[in-house]
């Protein structure tokens, strides 16, 4: 009888377990599935607008920024030429006349050395205005004592 006993169960007890329940994972899927589908549309930023047609082509990309630089000895470079300061106005001017007219001239990121002194910094920013060049921005990096 004991013998018996042993062959009728379907598995002993040390025996591994062969089956596994999905359903735990399939109702995990299903809840982030109605998640996604619900939050989906509400990512979509901005308004929703028709715009119409136009046979206009598309605008061309914004050019290069000039990169005028001042460096610890108080040198001038113009995208990374040296000039002479007697011939900075001079080519100030050839930048402004080559730009459209009315345009305020291209884009001029001014970097000067935290060394430099403030007065030739704005001597070089007053030569910039006097060329007709208007967009006119200050290069410099956050660091830790910056003011937020």
């Amino acid at each position: 009888m004991i013998g018996a006993r042993r062959m009728g169960s379907r598995r002993g007890r040390n025996a591994p377990m062969a089956e596994i329940n999905v359903t735990p994972f399939v109702d995990v899927m299903l809840v982030l599935l109605i998640i996604f589908m619900v939050t989906a549309p509400l990512l979509v930023a901005g308004v929703a607008v028709d715009l119409p047609d136009s046979k206009a082509g598309p605008l061309e990309p914004e050019e290069k920024p000039v990169e005028i630089t001042l460096d610890a000895g108080g040198a001038l470079f113009i995208d990374s030429e040296p000039v002479a300061d007697a011939g900075f106005a001079a080519a100030l001017a050839r930048i402004a006349a080559a730009a459209p007219v009315g345009s305020g001239g291209p884009r001029i990121f001014l970097r000067a050395d935290r060394s430099i002194d403030y007065g030739r910094v704005i001597g070089v920013m007053g030569e910039i205005n006097r060329a007709g060049l208007r967009k006119l921005a200050l290069v410099s990096t956050a660091g830790e004592g910056a003011p937020r």
